[in-house]
């Protein structure tokens, strides 16, 4: 997570002192809740820092945290459709589209909805990007379904 003001805007503007103050305490926060009995308090949490953001919020490198970690909490209570409009979200935010974590995620989702093609497309995106080490943790299935799907020298 980013410490410094700067990892967290976009380059051409920035937040004014005092949004981005509560932006971050209410990440500190929602990240307290990320635990399975606590979800829906990490997603009331991490969307009222959201709201905090100006619009455009997608111009905000802030946005781009706060929509992974709702489209993570929304993949693991099996709320996909939320999961995947979440991680849409942070792939037009800066870094959205280089960002591993991001792209696995959302293959994940697009996998769990049955969107069997851009599933693999997304999966394959994190695997170039990362290699197999970024399925270590994952359920075994998504990197099973990837080499069912795609040729990958190993």
């Amino acid at each position: 997570m980013p410490q410094k003001k700067e990892a967290i805007q976009e380059k051409s503007s920035e937040l004014d002192d005092t949004t981005y103050q509560k932006i971050i305490k209410l990440i500190e926060e929602g990240k307290i809740f990320l635990i399975p009995t606590e979800f829906k308090q990490a997603i009331v949490i991490f969307t009222q820092a959201l709201d905090l953001l100006p619009r455009p919020k997608n111009q905000w490198a802030a946005a781009l945290w706060l929509y992974v970690y709702l489209g993570d909490v929304y993949f693991h209570t099996a709320n996909y459709l939320q999961a995947k409009e979440a991680f849409f979200d942070a792939l037009n935010c800066p870094g959205g589209w280089t960002n591993p974590f991001v792209l696995l995620r959302l293959g994940e989702t697009l996998f769990e909805l049955k969107e069997i093609e851009s599933a693999k497309e997304y999966l394959l995106r994190a695997y170039l990007l990362e290699g197999e080490d970024i399925f270590t943790n994952e359920d075994p299935k998504y990197l099973h379904f990837l080499r069912q799907n795609v040729t990958i020298q190993r």
